[in-house]
């Protein structure tokens, strides 16, 4: 199995408010990929971090093996929720994939 962590922290722009419905749309997007991407076996994502966190999200996604999250990081669905809810409203961006 091969897990694939992102953490992002969002633009310094946005509003509270904004980050509370961006972090939303981001969640909904991504996890509405479940039984759509080859390959991956669990997707989850993280929006109501503690006090004590310096981000603001994190995905945990698991997949079959490295082939699989190739293949994620290039299939359409994917791409239409990074480029639209994603990318848009992040400032930086950290990913930790591993064999688990």
């Amino acid at each position: 199995m091969v897990k694939h962590v992102i953490i992002w922290t969002l633009k310094d722009e946005l509003s509270d408010e904004e980050k509370i419905q961006v972090k939303k749309n981001i969640k909904s997007g991504l996890e509405g990929l479940s039984g759509k991407i080859p390959g991956m076996t669990d997707i989850k994502v993280y929006i109501d971090g503690l006090s004590s966190s310096n981000t603001d999200l994190m995905l945990d996604t698991s997949f079959e093996d490295e082939a699989s999250l190739k293949g994620y990081a290039v299939h359409p669905a994917h791409v239409e929720v990074a480029n639209t809810a994603v990318r848009p409203y992040t400032k930086i961006r950290s990913c930790f994939d591993f064999e688990a």
